[in-house]
């Protein structure tokens, strides 16, 4: 009759005995399974980027992560769990930190709306599956990303700034020449997408040396000064 192997004691592990191999796409433990987790979200926010959502499948998600496809059914069984996971987990936070300018300059628009265009530029530094995903993804017609957004957040967000812009208007704070609904268009205008075309640049003599700080540099001082000259003080 086969012997039924053993499970390794705690001294026998200590002595260094190998442990049985783990059924493959399977967690190896709870302390690593967060960051296997993570490490698909990553894989899969670098693919929607470079690729697109539809175009992208879970298999192949699972091996730009190095794992097997068994272990990306493991923590999501379909794209759409994982698009809400990515919404909740990663495009939320974003956002929430996106309008905290305008909580943290009620009564100032100058400084609220240099703020945003910085904050959009230093996410976009932090995380650089963001603006071609973005781009691809958010601002795009018929973009799966924003579809989804607008199913989770609606636009009470959306709304709320349009708003604020309004009220800043009417009480001679900011330009009433401006349209509020283009405000934030212009802004990623300005950030996002130079941003989502730096990487063409690399090998451009004349932009190459173009990055974060001179796309935000660029973005508040068109936005606060425009293009006129600037008369001496």
């Amino acid at each position: 009759m086969a012997r039924i192997p053993s499970v390794p004691s705690d001294e026998q592990e200590a002595k260094g005995a190998p442990r049985p191999a783990r059924r493959p796409g399977r967690p190896s433990g709870a302390a690593r399974g967060p960051e296997q987790r993570s490490r698909l979200l990553d894989a899969a926010l670098a693919l929607f980027a470079r690729q697109g959502i539809v175009d992208t499948t879970l298999g192949e998600i699972a091996r730009e992560a190095g794992f097997t496809p068994a272990m990306m059914h493991y923590y999501f069984k379909t794209r759409d769990q994982l698009l809400d996971v990515l919404i909740d987990e990663r495009f939320a936070p974003l956002r929430a930190g996106l309008g905290v300018p305008f909580q943290e300059n009620p009564d100032d628009p100058v400084a609220a709306i240099t703020q945003l265009a910085r904050r959009m530029v230093q996410v976009a530094s932090d995380h650089p599956w963001f603006p071609s995903l973005w781009v691809r993804e958010v601002i795009s017609d018929g973009g799966l990303l924003r579809q989804r957004m607008q199913e989770r957040f609606g636009n009470t967000y959306q709304k709320a700034s349009l708003a604020a812009i309004a009220r800043w208007q009417a009480e001679g704070r900011l330009n009433p020449g401006l349209e509020p609904a283009l405000v934030f268009v212009t802004l990623l205008g300005l950030t996002i997408l130079p941003l989502a075309a730096s990487k063409m640049w690399r090998n451009d003599p004349l932009r190459s040396n173009i990055g974060g700080e001179e796309i935000a540099r660029h973005a508040v001082a068109l936005l606060v000064r425009g293009i006129g000259p600037q008369k001496a003080e």
